[in-house]
């Protein structure tokens, strides 16, 4: 058992509301006590006797103290880069140009599924490490990049397995086999499908919390992405869409329809769309550097303004964008999202639980998981300032990561 105090933190941003001057007693790894320096108790029962008798009080120096921030969209199983098609599209190249030239999901499918696994899991390690060092604590993290059952499968196995290791993130595993038809299923994209349909249950039994489809121009149709999604719900997988990423095709009304856990990138959306996402209680979970990068900006305070429940994610990918450091997406969502600090950072916290089903975590309160992050700044306004604010420190389940 051990006993942890957390002691002049000048500024607790809780997820609910703040607290100046403020203290948290961690036991293992949970939160036992939070709130003001000054109100806390002499004993808490069960946790310690005489708070003179913790194992470890430590001062932090007046710092902001946040819950650990949560990373709601990533795609980081893969290998190889894409930084000649990056250019070329930076210079106005068409979508079928750079796929003429070799560039596009399929270059990442072929590179991926030619590199051994040792080494694929490596380069997967250092991404997650990345993004606990920055002071994400959680990472939902998709497949996506072989698109064969086997390699599908050893990508949810790997996952699951690298969370199990000193420094990594929490990880919320996704199993997107649908993300593009691979090659081999080129003129039967309906068969591919079908086998997507049929391997969920492995991606259930092999780890994986989530389904995921990018119903889109180019991807699959809204009645592919309902045979995937309705396949992975009924074995127990969350299901989850990429909508409105280039094109509004119907996957909000599909969204809504299946009452999926959340509608990602939503970069073409209407006040229909927004009015269904609020009415069904359909999460969105919006990626400012790719919204960025597509110049197309979601209506993020439309949403807010209806009641839709908005999370954050990098949409971490080899193709669009490479950004670990979530307190740097929480940066781009004030500047180009117009969304408070405030906004911004509930929704990489608290929002970003809410979507992954996870009630441990995305705020500091007793019983929840200790995942904190001491910040190098005295208040979170500096997240719209600093565009990348650096942790000094971060705990995961109350145990110091750095």
């Amino acid at each position: 058992m051990t006993v942890r105090l957390l002691t002049n933190i000048g500024r607790l941003w809780t997820g609910n509301d703040v607290c100046s001057n403020a203290a948290i007693l961690v036991h293992n790894d949970r939160i036992a006590w939070v709130g003001r320096a000054a109100d806390l108790p002499q004993s808490v029962p069960g946790v310690v006797d005489d708070i003179v008798d913790v194992d470890h009080v430590e001062n932090l120096g007046g710092a902001l103290v946040t819950p650990g921030l949560i990373d709601a969209h990533t795609h980081p199983v893969y290998a190889g880069n894409r930084y000649a098609e990056l250019a070329m599209r930076s210079g106005g190249s068409t979508p079928s140009a750079i796929t003429a030239a070799g560039g596009g999901i399929g270059s990442t499918v072929t590179v991926t599924r030619g590199t051994d696994p040792w080494t694929l899991c490596n380069g997967v390690r250092e991404r997650l490490r990345d993004w606990l060092l920055g002071g994400t604590t959680t990472v939902e993290a998709k497949t996506g990049y072989h698109l064969t059952r086997d390699g599908e499968l050893a990508d949810v196995r790997l996952l699951r397995e690298l969370e199990k290791e000193p420094m990594m993130p929490r990880v919320h595993v996704t199993f997107l086999a649908a993300h593009v038809v691979p090659p081999e299923y080129f003129g039967r994209q309906r068969d591919y499908v079908e086998a997507v349909g049929a391997w969920c249950a492995d991606a259930a039994a092999a780890g994986a919390d989530s389904v995921d489809v990018y119903c889109d121009e180019g991807h699959f149709t809204t009645e592919e992405a309902r045979w995937v999604l309705a396949s992975g719900r009924n074995v127990g997988l969350l299901p989850r869409i990429h909508a409105g990423a280039y094109s509004r095709r119907g996957a909000v009304q599909l969204a809504a329809e299946l009452g999926c856990a959340s509608a990602d990138l939503l970069h073409h959306t209407s006040d229909e769309d927004i009015a269904i996402l609020s009415r069904y209680g359909v999460p969105a979970v919006l990626c400012p550097g790719t919204a960025l990068q597509n110049g197309s900006l979601p209506p993020v305070r439309r949403m807010l303004a209806q009641g839709v429940t908005v999370a954050l994610g990098s949409d971490h990918n080899p193709g669009h964008c490479g950004i670990t450091s979530m307190s740097l997406v929480v940066s781009l969502a004030v500047a180009a999202f117009g969304m408070s600090v405030g906004d911004a950072l509930r929704a990489a916290t608290l929002g970003g639980a809410t979507v992954l089903g996870a009630p441990d975590r995305g705020v500091l309160a007793p019983g929840r998981l200790a995942d904190i992050v001491q910040w190098d700044a005295d208040h979170e306004g500096a997240f719209a300032w600093a565009f990348g604010l650096k942790p000094r420190r971060v705990w995961r389940g109350g145990t110091p990561v750095q």
